[in-house]
């Protein structure tokens, strides 16, 4: 099963990855990171495929996808 795992502390939220997830599983935090920034997070890991596409995205290399 994939696996996606976001560095929150590093997330911007610049929400490119949501957009980029062809499973629509990724949306930004109710929380914020300590630098102010609601960073984005996987709602349904179950539904991950694996692409890679939302690290692929990242302009700030925060997201990594195990499979």
């Amino acid at each position: 099963m994939a696996r996606v795992d976001f560095n929150v502390e590093r997330c911007k939220g610049c929400e490119l990855c949501i957009s980029a997830c062809p499973k629509k599983i990724i949306r930004l935090s109710e929380g914020f990171n300590s630098k102010g920034y609601r960073p984005a997070e996987v709602i349904d890991q179950a539904q991950c495929i694996g692409c890679a596409f939302c690290a692929r995205m990242c302009p700030d290399v925060v997201i990594e996808v195990y499979k």
